[in-house]
């Protein structure tokens, strides 16, 4: 019986100071998610291209083969799209909300002629361009995001070096801005 009352205690002391642990280090991982780390680029409505080495914001691209640019963006005010053209092996691009939750993904076998051109926008902005869609977005893949706040995330494969240039100008040309009428 004292073996049992012994191990309950120990059980919520050890419970106990596993939460004071947890409530004291909280501060050390607040700021440090995806979405804040790509805010603090300081580039909002364009694409950022990360390299081989983390940059201040410890964002990095890891992967030899792939080439990542990141944008934050808004669509409080207007719709955001975004852009790409270029003959790369491969591309994808994905749309995160300010959760770092996965709104949407596409890539060059899932768009229109193999370009990107997607527009995000809140519902209501959303009905708005399809009651009247302007001639720019008739080929326009069109998605709803209920946040306002986001970011995308745009990688291009370059699996030898003779694609390396192709892909960094694809990346450099890509846009990622707000809808203008």
């Amino acid at each position: 019986m004292r073996s049992i009352f012994f191990a309950i205690l120990v059980g919520l002391v050890g419970a106990a100071l596993l939460h004071i642990v947890i409530i004291l280090t909280l501060p050390q991982f607040t700021g440090r998610d995806a979405y804040t780390r790509v805010l603090g680029l300081l580039e909002m409505d364009s694409f950022f291209p990360l390299t081989a080495e983390p940059g201040p914001t410890g964002l990095n691209n890891a992967d030899p083969f792939l080439r990542t640019a990141v944008c934050s963006f808004s669509v409080a005010d207007a719709p955001a799209r975004f852009v790409g053209r270029g003959a790369v092996p491969f591309w994808s691009l994905a749309i995160f909300d300010s959760g770092s939750n996965e709104v949407f993904s596409m890539n060059d076998q899932t768009a229109v002629n193999g370009d990107l051109d997607l527009v995000v926008a809140t519902p209501i902005q959303l009905v708005e361009l399809r009651k009247s869609p302007p001639e720019a977005l008739a080929q326009s893949i069109m998605i709803e995001m209920k946040d306002e706040e986001g970011y995308a995330v745009l990688r291009a494969l370059a699996p030898v070096d003779s694609f390396e240039e192709l892909v960094r100008t694809f990346l450099a040309e890509s846009r990622c801005e707000p809808f203008q009428r």
